[in-house]
């Protein structure tokens, strides 16, 4: 499809370097995200008065909340990133995202952090279409390696983000919101002038009403077997991640005492060794083992770390299982290169919208489990104290995702 007369040309694309513009995209937002990790639950505990374990059953809510409006949202903007371009929505995205930090800064009760996260999430398609963006300018040769990009990215933000969050915590509680709506806006403004479009006028597809049925956007995961196939591995494996991220900052202010700086830099830590695995060994691994080995190997080390996580006694034990979690990030980029494999150009954006979907499910499920069960299993709830039960269960749902990708990849050998 070409550009009908009178409609506004994108700027042109510049081939080899839209990988770079868009991990320095991604890098920058995650920073703005990782900035709040440190301090959030702490912000909910002040301004609803209570402890660790009341804090957590609001908190959880107000991650849901995100979650559930990119569930409604994602899609959306994923199909639209697919008829308009993909440089547009990322752009769109991320100034509604630079709103709802000033308004998580400002806010003067619970309800306007509710307020925010909803604006966030809504806004919130930044990582779908930066999916599809790499899918249109990845050849086989390039596509683990430019999904390692990403996941690099993510790694390096929540370096940067969660200790620069501790640090302005220091400062003042509300000082994280307003330094993440300062990156965010930021990045819009590189992506102005540097982001490239990367989806040409004659491969885009008319958007389709019902593309807007977050619902109705999970056909899209019928578009092959394989796909289907590890949709269900990916589910649960966002179960589990989630549930693990929804509490860690709860688990270890409320087992080690941490303050806010301390758990800025254990994420900081965390974010380290994830960069280092996804950028430097990502594409070495994947190389040697094959895309289907790497994504069972990860997800193997992801179940072990996460009963170590929740078996660990003291802080320092706790930061000695983050390099064994971290090398199973390597199931992350992996998987995407096994969907992306068998993806038309031209539904590479619904499809990073659905998966999207997939996720923001589960991430509005999972927190509201977690935190309910941190709660339960601190406040007295349960006849037992034990703040790591939901890392337990994260690691039950990675068992059962190893399942469905053991069956996934039998298929896609045969």
């Amino acid at each position: 499809m070409t550009a009908e007369p009178g409609e506004p040309q994108d700027p042109p694309p510049t081939g080899k370097g839209g990988p770079g513009f868009i991990f320095v995209t991604l890098l920058l937002d995650v920073i703005g995200l990782g900035i709040l990790i440190p301090v959030l639950p702490e912000i909910v505990a002040d301004l609803t008065g209570g402890d660790a374990s009341t804090a957590a059953r609001y908190y959880g809510p107000i991650v849901a909340l995100y979650a559930m409006m990119q569930v409604l949202f994602a899609p959306l903007l994923g199909s639209l990133s697919d008829r308009f371009g993909r440089r547009v929505v990322i752009l769109v995205s991320l100034t509604g995202m630079a709103i709802s930090y000033l308004i998580l800064g400002l806010a003067p009760s619970i309800t306007w952090l509710f307020v925010g996260r909803g604006l966030a999430g809504i806004t919130g398609a930044t990582i779908t279409t930066a999916n599809a963006y790499m899918a249109d300018v990845s050849t086989p040769e390039t596509r683990s390696r430019n999904f390692g990009l990403v996941g690099a990215a993510f790694g390096i933000g929540f370096v940067l983000g969660p200790a620069l969050g501790g640090l302005l915590g220091e400062i003042g509680p509300r000082v994280p919101f307003f330094g993440a709506a300062l990156v965010v806006a930021l990045n819009v403004v590189w992506g102005l002038f540097i982001l490239p479009e990367s989806l040409p006028p004659d491969k885009r597809r008319p958007f389709e009403l019902t593309d807007a049925n977050p619902l109705a956007s999970l056909r899209h995961l019928r578009i092959h077997p394989l796909v289907t196939s590890l949709a269900v591995a990916f589910f649960l494996f966002s179960v589990s991640q989630r549930s693990l991220e929804s509490v860690w900052v709860l688990h270890a202010k409320f087992r080690y005492g941490w303050s806010e700086w301390q758990n800025g830099l254990s994420l900081a830590g965390f974010g380290v060794a994830a960069a280092i695995v996804q950028g430097l060994l990502v594409r070495r691994i994947v190389g040697r083992l094959g895309e289907p080995r790497t994504l069972l190997l990860g997800l193997s080390l992801q179940a072990v770390s996460q009963v170590l996580f929740a078996a660990a006694a003291t802080g320092v034990l706790l930061l000695m299982v983050i390099p064994v979690a971290a090398l199973g990030a390597i199931s992350g980029p992996a998987l995407q290169g096994l969907v992306t494999s068998v993806v038309p150009e031209d539904r590479q954006g619904a499809v990073q919208g659905a998966l999207a979907a997939v996720q923001s499910l589960t991430t509005i499920v999972a927190p509201l489990a977690s935190t309910w069960i941190f709660a339960a299993a601190t406040d007295g709830t349960l006849p037992f104290i034990m703040p790591g039960l939901p890392f337990l269960l994260a690691s039950g749902f990675t068992l059962l995702a190893i399942g469905a990708a053991a069956s996934a990849v039998s298929r896609y050998a045969e």
